[in-house]
């Protein structure tokens, strides 16, 4: 028995490291799907790929009620020792390898006939959209469970523990353009001064005030203006506002007082500013049924003492728009904490690789409470 526990955990140690070595970004995850593909099929289940988008659905079972895992398989695109290339520093390498070793302790613990199981190996994750095509695609129409896991950094949780939930904060972009009149330098009157008026919409957005319980920001990212000519003043800039809110609902009163912002200095300074608010990405929605079964998972593989609480974090995860399109679906992501340093995105980030069997671990006894949980709700 230990030496076929020792056997998996060396086997999954080598599709880490493949998975690790063969990054592919978003939309481009080809090999990425055809490795997972082959891997699953060899272990006997059958796999859904799709005609037009990359990623790939595992459906194991029959019953009326589903319990579904998700994994991210995209990788970023970043400078890594001075080459542009793509990058596992977010750690789906390891989410993957996670939902692949669930999918391999279930098979030995054994399926239940009654139920149905899906994992979910989702494209696209760091553009914002896999989760919204995975909807489009009708793949959680029929689901009622569903659990993710995200490594999280030591700024967070530390090393050997893990919390049952991860609220990511709401997330969006404007773009826009200020259209005025240039001018010579010298006749300033004749025309608007495109960087200006960019300065002036930083200086009203640095004057929203909301619920400072709330944590929110917007910050301009970007204001193009002016050409090679020295003397002559822009009418024309580009620009782009990050916007971000810890909770849908500040999301939409921050949207609404960006737009006043943007039509007041628009008035003033009688130009047209021409933007569109981009949807990014939505704030965590979690239930409460799905975290209490994760919780018990925790205490179980870990210990009580090693259960953390929820993780607020400021970034943003495209899962939670399957809360909020899906609100019957029971969701929730394990945060597992794994010593990984200096940060998420981070070029050169490290993490305890061991945490991955420790996130296996959870993901199954998750699975087994849940189904311990519909059985019990059928006895009643």
């Amino acid at each position: 028995m230990k030496d076929s526990k020792e056997s998996n955990r060396s086997r999954l140690n080598e599709i880490f490291t493949y998975l690790h070595e063969h990054p592919e970004i978003s939309w481009k995850e080809v090999g990425t799907t055809a490795y997972l593909k082959k891997l699953i099929e060899q272990e006997g289940f059958n796999v859904q790929t799709f005609d037009d988008i990359t990623g790939l659905v595992v459906e194991i079972g029959e019953g009326p009620t589903c319990i579904a895992i998700r994994a991210d398989i995209d990788a970023l695109w970043q400078e890594v020792d001075g080459v542009f290339k793509a990058n596992h520093s977010c750690g789906h390498d390891a989410h993957m390898t996670i939902g692949l070793g669930s999918i391999l302790r279930m098979k030995e613990i054994g399926f239940p006939k009654d139920i149905r199981f899906k994992w979910i190996f989702q494209p696209a994750e760091e553009k914002g959209q896999g989760a919204l095509k995975m909807l489009n695609l009708g793949v959680l129409d029929d689901v009622d469970y569903l659990f993710g896991v995200h490594l999280r950094p030591i700024q967070e949780i530390p090393d050997g523990t893990a919390s049952a939930a991860i609220c990511h904060g709401a997330a969006g972009l404007i773009k826009g353009t200020i259209i005025g009149e240039d001018s010579h330098a010298a006749r300033p009157h004749l025309g608007q001064n495109a960087i200006e008026v960019g300065a002036a919409i930083v200086h009203g957005l640095e004057g929203i005030r909301m619920d400072p319980l709330v944590p929110y920001s917007v910050k301009m990212t970007k204001l193009h203006a002016g050409s090679e000519t020295g003397n002559i003043i822009p009418g024309k800039a580009s620009f782009t506002l990050d916007t971000r809110a810890q909770t849908n609902e500040a999301m939409r009163i921050l949207r609404a007082k960006e737009n006043e912002v943007l039509r007041s200095v628009e008035s003033i300074f009688h130009v047209k500013i021409k933007f569109k608010m981009h949807e990014g990405l939505v704030a965590a929605i979690v239930n409460e049924e799905a975290s209490d079964l994760i919780e018990q998972a925790i205490i179980t593989v870990l210990g009580a003492d090693k259960l953390e609480p929820r993780i607020t974090t400021p970034g943003g995860e495209d899962f939670h728009f399957y809360s909020l399109h899906k609100p019957n679906i029971k969701a929730t992501m394990l945060g597992l904490g794994c010593g990984l340093s200096p940060g998420l995105h981070h070029p050169k980030m490290t993490f305890n690789q061991d945490s991955i069997h420790t996130g296996i671990e959870i993901l199954t006894k998750t699975i087994l409470n849940t189904i311990k949980l519909i059985d019990e709700n059928k006895a009643e």
